[in-house]
Order: structure tokens, then C-alpha cells, then sequence
């Protein structure tokens, strides 16, 4: 049995497979410095786009992990987005995540834009990402999409490795 309660997330009218991804700038940090730059002048083929809570939140932690362990960054983009700032990103990005670059959005707007925000429990005002996956096309195309419906959850990694074939073959 966990040490902690799995609690359902309240629907939400989150971006969908099909839609077009939604345009933003913010910015985008890799392993070494980070500048604005919007996701429309990024996606530039297959794109995994990736929104997790904070920075060191273990479901982070683990997402990050299994973009590793499955090489997802050798077959496409991976982009993050989570309220973490940009130094915070940095350190995430020395740990795990090998060739991911991040977009940092403190304000959540992008977040509550893709329809994820989520209120942190016992924190008034304070607005992070439910965990979500979604694979782009070079246009921007949602092909896949996950959302967590609950917390935790975890995407399931066969089912994005599968998206990821189908859309770089």
C-alpha cells in the first residue's frame, strides 16, 4: 500500500489530440544557458512536449528519468514546461533529461492555457502542472495526448514509445 492518497483531479478542458498545439514564449533552457523563444519558432519536426509539476516534485523526477531510460530525445525533440524558473531547470537538466531543454512559466500561463493547471494543496495562490504528454507534429499537430486524471500518475511509456515510431516513420 502507498504512503500517500491517490486523488482524483477534477476534469479539465485540457488540448487535445488533433489540436493545434497553442503558440507561447517563454524561456527555454538547455544544459547551459536558456533564452525567450516561442514553441512555434522550436517545433521544427516530431516533437514530445512534456508538462510536469515543479522542479524535484518526484513526478518530474520520474518523467525525466524515463525520457532517459527510453531515449526519447534520440528520435525526437523533448521539450518540458513547468513553473520551476530557469536556474531551477538547469539543475534538473544536469541530472536527467539528456538533450532536453525546458521552458520555465512561474506564472502558469501556459499551463492554464493547455488546460493542466492544477492548485497545490495547502498553498493559496500557488499553481502548478498536472502531468501531461503530448507528441507534435511539425506543425504543431497534437498525434498523442495524456493528461493525468488523478495524482500521481505516470504516462504510460509503451504507449508514447508506440506515438513516437508511428509519427518518425
Amino acid at each position: 500500500m502507498p504512503d500517500f492518497d491517490v486523488v482524483s483531479l477534477p476534469e479539465t478542458d485540457h488540448v487535445e489530440e488533433g489540436d493545434a498545439a497553442p503558440d507561447f514564449t517563454r524561456p527555454l533552457v538547455n544544459g547551459e544557458y536558456w533564452e525567450d523563444r516561442s514553441l512555434a519558432d522550436v517545433v521544427d519536426g516530431p516533437t514530445l512536449l512534456l508538462f510536469h509539476p515543479m522542479d524535484g516534485a518526484f513526478q518530474g523526477t520520474y518523467l525525466y528519468n524515463t525520457v532517459d531510460d527510453h531515449g526519447w530525445s534520440d528520435e525526437v525533440d523533448v521539450l518540458g514546461v513547468s513553473i520551476s524558473t530557469p536556474y531551477a531547470h538547469k539543475r534538473l537538466l544536469a541530472d536527467r533529461g539528456d538533450g532536453v531543454r525546458t521552458f520555465s512559466d512561474p506564472g502558469a500561463g501556459v499551463i492554464e492555457e493547455y488546460g493542466l493547471a492544477h492548485d497545490i494543496d495547502g498553498m493559496a495562490g500557488v499553481t502548478e502542472s498536472r502531468p501531461a504528454v503530448f507528441l507534435l507534429d511539425a506543425d504543431r499537430t497534437v498525434e498523442y495526448a495524456w493528461v493525468a486524471g488523478e495524482h500521481p500518475a505516470f504516462p504510460d511509456a509503451e504507449a508514447i514509445d508506440d506515438a513516437v515510431a508511428n509519427l518518425v516513420d
